[in-house]
C-alpha cells in the first residue's frame, strides 16, 4: 500500500511539475525541458517505470503541438526534434530550447512556460509588430501554441549571433522603427505584457502621453512598491512633476520597451552582420523611454547614438525626460531583486524633483 501510494504522488508530482521546465526535488530527481528531454534519478525504486513513462508521454506530446502550430503557420508539414543551441532562461522565468526539421534541416527557436499563455502570446504579439515594420531586425515569430499541462510556446526563427557588428547601424534601425506610429494615435498595445516577470499594463489605450505614464507606468510601479516608502504628499508631488517633465506632446513610437545591453546582439542574416533586438516589452510610446534605457546599465557605445541621431534627433529636454523613464526601470528592479535598487530610485527621484 505505501508503494502504491508513493507511485501515484510521484506520477502526480511529474504530471504538475513537468509544465514548468525547471529543476524540482520532489521525492525523485528531476530535470525536464519541454523539448529536449529528460534526466531522472528516482528516490524510490517501484516508481521508476511509471514516472519515465510520463515523462516521455509529456515530450513526445509537446513535440506534437509544436510542430502542428508551426506547420499550421507555415502552411507545410513540418515535424520538430530537439537540439542543440537553445540558449539560457528567457526573461519572465521562461525556458529556451532549439529544435530542428530534420527533413529541411531547418533549426528553430523556442520558448515555453507553464501557465505562460498571456506572456508568451504577448511577446507573440510584441516581436510580430515589430517584425511587420521592415526595420529593424528580430527574430521572426512563426506560431504560438499551448501543449500538455498548459505549457505555452511560442516559436521564432533561429539566428546564428555573432560576437559583434555596426553600432552606428543598429541607432538607425532602431531610429526607422520608433517612425513607426500607432494606427490609432493613441499610446499603449494590443494586450498587456510583462517586464521580466513583472505584469506591465497598456490598456485601456490613452490619448495623452503624460496620462499613460502617470496610469500605466509610474503610477503602476509605485503600488507594487509601496510607493517606493515615500509619504502620500511625496507621492503627488512626484507624480505631478513627472507630468510636468512629460509635456511635449510626443508621437506613439513602437517601441521596444526593456531595451538593456542584454536584449540586442548582432547575427548574420543571408551572410551579412546584422543588428537584432529581442525580448520585448513592447508598447507605443515616447521613443525617448527606449533611448533613456540604453543608459541605464551599459552595452551601448557611442557610434550607437551618432547613428540614431543621423536618422532622427532626439529634441530638447530629453535628458530630464531620461531620468524620468528609467526609473520606472529601476523600481521594476525594487521589484524583481530588492536589495540596494530602492535606494537608488530614491536618489532618482531626488533628481527628478530638483529639475
Amino acid at each position: 500500500h505505501k508503494r502504491s501510494r508513493a507511485t501515484m504522488i510521484i506520477t502526480q508530482s511529474c504530471r504538475r511539475y513537468v509544465a514548468s521546465s525547471l529543476v524540482f526535488t520532489t521525492a525523485i530527481s528531476l530535470f525536464l525541458h519541454p523539448s529536449t528531454g529528460f534526466t531522472i534519478v528516482p528516490l524510490i525504486r517501484s516508481a521508476r517505470e511509471v514516472s519515465v513513462c510520463t515523462l516521455k508521454m509529456a515530450s513526445t506530446n509537446m513535440m506534437e503541438a509544436m510542430s502542428e502550430a508551426v506547420s499550421k503557420s507555415l502552411g507545410k508539414t513540418v515535424t520538430l526534434e530537439p537540439t542543440s543551441g537553445g540558449g539560457y532562461s528567457g526573461g519572465g522565468g521562461a525556458s529556451t530550447s532549439a529544435l530542428i526539421d530534420p527533413e529541411t534541416n531547418t533549426k528553430y527557436f523556442c520558448k515555453s512556460a507553464g501557465g505562460g499563455h498571456d506572456m508568451l502570446k504577448a511577446e507573440y504579439l510584441g516581436v510580430k509588430e515589430m517584425s511587420d515594420t521592415h526595420t529593424i531586425q528580430v527574430p521572426t515569430p512563426i506560431a504560438f501554441g499551448e501543449g500538455p499541462n498548459n505549457v505555452a510556446f511560442v516559436v521564432f526563427e533561429y539566428l546564428d549571433f555573432c560576437g559583434g557588428g555596426s553600432q552606428y547601424e543598429l541607432g538607425v534601425q532602431l531610429a526607422k522603427m520608433h517612425k513607426c506610429f500607432s494606427a490609432n494615435g493613441k499610446f499603449g498595445f494590443h494586450v498587456d505584457n510583462t517586464i521580466g516577470a513583472t505584469p506591465q499594463p497598456n490598456l485601456p489605450w490613452m490619448d495623452d502621453w503624460a496620462d499613460f505614464w502617470d496610469t500605466h507606468r509610474l503610477g503602476h510601479m509605485l503600488k507594487l512598491t509601496g510607493d517606493a516608502g515615500m509619504s502620500k504628499a511625496a507621492v503627488e508631488k512626484l507624480r505631478e512633476k513627472t507630468r510636468e517633465l512629460l509635456s511635449h506632446k510626443p508621437e506613439p513610437s513602437l517601441l521596444h520597451g526593456d531595451l538593456w545591453g542584454g536584449n540586442k546582439s548582432f547575427a548574420r542574416v543571408d551572410a551579412k552582420v546584422v543588428p537584432i533586438i529581442f525580448d520585448p516589452a513592447t508598447y507605443y510610446g515616447d521613443r525617448e523611454a527606449d533611448i533613456a534605457m540604453t543608459y541605464l546599465f551599459g552595452g551601448f557605445g557611442a557610434d550607437f547614438y551618432k547613428g540614431y541621431e543621423s536618422e532622427w534627433p532626439l529634441p530638447e529636454g530629453h535628458e530630464k525626460r531620461k531620468t524620468v523613464y528609467n526609473l520606472y526601470h529601476i523600481l521594476n528592479h525594487d521589484v524583481l531583486f530588492g536589495g540596494m535598487y530602492l535606494n537608488q530610485a530614491r536618489g532618482m527621484i531626488d533628481s527628478i524633483m530638483r529639475y
